[in-house]
């Protein structure tokens, strides 16, 4: 046939064969995951003390012994992807033995710096499900996100209105706020050099605030958010919090912290946000600043795992937010430019984020 697709070889067809099957079973490892997670595997090993064999992690999962070897083949793959690591012993070498890897380290339930609830709203049905229908999103201009679409309401009303999904994603905004805090505080101190105080803007329930004050309690933090977030949120001697609007005004500060917040709005809201933020601090001479934590796609561009966690992100705020988007270099120099601000700084010293000074 004329328009037949010709390979190199067979190799390369393979290898094309390969790179789609491999795509389209992404989700059996997020969701494998998920099962260990909900089954307490982690927890499990990390408590027998020592490599765990398989006869006795079944055993305390409490599990029909038939269902031995389906637990084998998930530890199989869970091993593979890394989340776990196998050694043998017994006759022959006979007897498979797990234990934790730094990955399911921090899927261990009593970790304060633990990324299961991630994974636990990730892939939630309430996430996955408007995937399903992106497709036929694309195809029209009937909903402003495909959310709404699978929904019928807003990511935020869903947040509000579903009392144990709330509760999810709030557990996902405190463990990564724990995790991220203390990356900032052992690894990036000097950005908090000098600064008597920072009003860390859409702050929720004060994680990251209350890691920073602890860590410099000579700087007066304060936690700015919806007043339903905060009205009945205690402080602490150098931690307040505060409601309001960011849109209207933010509270005075030698620094302004947006910790995952600009990603969540388009260009114009952010600008909005920024020249809020512009006003509430001194000029640069005088130490203002904006501390900016989110990411610069493609800022890691020799590491392509990060670079598909970025993009996936990407998707991901495309699917809740009308506007929401992750944004490149380009577009965050174009934000700061045109909110006023004279030269910023891009530290990418936090994973698949970045710190980001921006100066008045």
């Amino acid at each position: 046939m004329d328009n037949e697709v010709c390979f190199s070889s067979s190799s390369e067809l393979l290898q094309a064969q390969t790179q789609v099957w491999n795509c389209a079973f992404n989700y059996v490892n997020s969701m494998s995951l998920k099962c260990a997670i909900q089954l307490g595997i982690p927890d499990f090993i990390h408590n027998h003390g020592r490599p765990m064999p398989l006869p006795k992690l079944v055993a305390a999962l409490n599990l029909h012994p038939n269902q031995a070897q389906s637990i084998q083949r998930l530890m199989r793959l869970l091993v593979h992807l890394g989340f776990f690591a196998q050694q043998t012993s017994g006759e022959n070498e006979q007897e498979e033995e797990y234990f934790l890897t730094a990955a399911s380290r921090i899927l261990l339930k009593d970790e304060p710096l633990s990324v299961a609830p991630f994974v636990i709203l990730m892939t939630h049905p309430i996430i996955t499900t408007p995937f399903d229908l992106l497709s036929t999103w694309f195809q029209n201009n009937e909903y402003p996100t495909v959310f709404e679409k699978s929904h019928g309401k807003k990511y935020w009303d869903c947040v509000a209105q579903d009392k144990k999904f709330k509760n999810v994603f709030y557990d996902v905004m405190i463990a990564d706020s724990m995790l991220i805090s203390s990356v900032v505080i052992k690894d990036c101190k000097q950005v908090f050099k000098g600064l008597t105080s920072l009003v860390d803007v859409g702050g929720g329930t004060g994680a990251m605030s209350e890691a920073i004050a602890k860590a410099f309690p000579d700087m007066k933090c304060t936690v700015f958010d919806l007043p339903h977030v905060v009205d009945n949120l205690q402080g602490t001697k150098n931690l307040e919090f505060q409601g309001g609007d960011m849109f209207e005004a933010i509270p005075p500060a030698d620094a302004v912290l947006l910790k995952w917040i600009l990603h969540d709005w388009g260009d114009e809201q952010s600008v909005k946000i920024l020249k809020k933020c512009k006003k509430a601090i001194p000029s640069k001479d005088e130490g203002g600043k904006v501390i900016i934590i989110d990411m610069v796609i493609e800022n890691q561009s020799e590491d392509k795992n990060s670079t598909t966690t970025q993009l996936c992100f990407d998707m991901m705020m495309m699917s809740l937010f009308n506007t929401g988007k992750e944004r490149s270099l380009k577009e965050w120099k174009k934000l700061f430019s045109e909110a006023g601000f004279s030269s910023y700084k891009i530290i990418p010293i936090l994973g698949v984020r970045s710190l980001i000074e921006v100066y008045p």
